[in-house]
């Protein structure tokens, strides 16, 4: 009798043992996997959905939450260059749960398809994100858009080319503007000599290529260096790795001579209400850039956040969510 439970004792065991083990070997050997598991974990436990939409042969991949068609209008949020729609799940877990929230991965990046530089400037990239509308069905009434630094850029022109899908247009932090202050990234970026073709070989800022060079970037782009757990970042780096060509190529596109003032250049052609947010101590896109939309659309509303870089939503996801929903509410009533 004792030997029978001995046998079941160890079964048990046994058995609770594999997921333990699976759960160390990852950690340790396969730490991207383990953040992509983190990841679905908080999909889940914020209701969010992954979805996907074929429009011809291109991919769109997506995030969703909440019930489109409501008195609400949808919320629309463009992620910025290198990282992915799962950026906003920390903003997300501040807004109602019954807000229908959208958030794409933009051309080339996670799991939206990946083509050519033609799609990767920002105007190719603003038509890639009205194809996407259209395929989902978002046109049949205006959206509120949301965009963060590249995805920032890519929303201000998306609001001037295409004026009746936007009911109310929020700017975190955008690229695309001529800033009246140099920030340190744009003195890192004047170094690589933009005239002259890129060596592989250059190391370019916010494409880290090993750890101290992640840390460096997460310093430049927050007022405070995150307290990360070391095994996330190296799962954080592992999945950036192989994406790093890519990146380059987006980097160049974006940073070209017809991408590099797209927002200037459409700031005119904006109608909708506009509410710019940034962080005063923001180290990628100074924060002087806020004054120059300003001076071209006075009638916009800027926020401006203490202590705070450019990534906003990492560090007061929080503040974020308030000031988006406030803003959105209040252009809701106004329309």
């Amino acid at each position: 009798m004792e030997l029978r439970w001995a046998k079941k004792l160890l079964l048990t065991g046994g058995v609770l043992l594999v997921p333990v083990f699976a759960l160390v070997t990852s950690v340790v050997f396969w730490p991207g996997v383990l953040l992509k598991a983190y990841s679905w974990y908080m999909c889940l436990s914020q209701g969010v959905a992954v979805c996907y939409s074929h429009s011809a042969s291109y991919r769109f991949c997506y995030s969703t939450r909440g019930t489109p068609g409501g008195a609400t209008p949808t919320l629309l949020l463009l992620h910025g260059f290198s990282t992915s729609k799962e950026m906003w799940l920390s903003v997300i877990k501040y807004l109602p749960r019954n807000l229908h929230v959208v958030c794409l991965d933009m051309p080339g990046h996670e799991g939206t398809s990946r083509t050519g530089a033609e799609d990767y400037s920002i105007q190719g990239q603003a038509r890639r994100v009205h194809q996407f509308v259209r395929s989902v069905g978002l046109d049949k009434s205006p959206f509120h858009l949301v965009g963060a630094s590249m995805g920032g850029n890519v929303a201000g022109v998306y609001a001037g080319l295409y004026p009746a899908d936007v009911c109310s247009l929020t700017l975190v932090c955008p690229a695309g503007l001529v800033y009246p202050t140099e920030s340190s990234f744009i003195a890192l970026v004047k170094e690589l000599d933009l005239e002259k073709p890129i060596a592989p070989s250059k190391p370019i800022p916010l494409i880290p290529t090993s750890m101290q060079e992640l840390e460096a970037m997460l310093k430049l782009c927050c007022y405070k260096s995150p307290k990360i757990p070391h095994q996330f970042l190296r799962g954080l780096l592992a999945n950036r790795i192989p994406n790093n060509n890519f990146y380059r190529e987006v980097f160049l596109a974006i940073i070209g001579e017809k991408s590099r003032h797209s927002l200037q250049q459409h700031l005119n052609l904006i109608t909708a209400p506009l509410q710019v947010i940034w962080g005063k101590n923001d180290q990628i896109l100074d924060v002087s850039g806020a004054a120059v939309i300003q001076k071209a659309l006075p009638h916009c509303q800027v926020d401006l956040l203490d202590n705070c870089g450019h990534a906003i939503a990492l560090e007061r996801p929080r503040k974020f969510a308030n000031i988006v929903l406030d803003f959105h509410n209040k252009a809701k009533k106004q329309a």
